[in-house]
């Protein structure tokens, strides 16, 4: 028995819809640094974006330094 391989065709797939509304966000937030056991302030950078086909808004961390004193 031989196997066959079949073509089948995916409707195409826009990983930003136009019209979209993404930005950025930077937030300062005092964070708790486990191996120091200290407090300290850091930006936390989040790209929000809208996501049509579920009607809501997806909040994602991008990325997190401390903030140098």
């Amino acid at each position: 028995m031989s196997a066959m391989a079949t073509s089948t065709t995916f409707p195409s797939v826009q990983v930003f819809p136009v019209g979209s509304d993404d930005h950025w966000e930077t937030e300062n937030r005092t964070v708790w640094n486990e191996l120091q056991h200290a407090s300290e302030e850091h930006e936390l950078v989040y790209e929000i974006s809208w996501i049509a086909e579920l009607g809501v808004w997806r909040r994602f961390l991008r990325s997190q330094r401390k903030v140098p004193n």
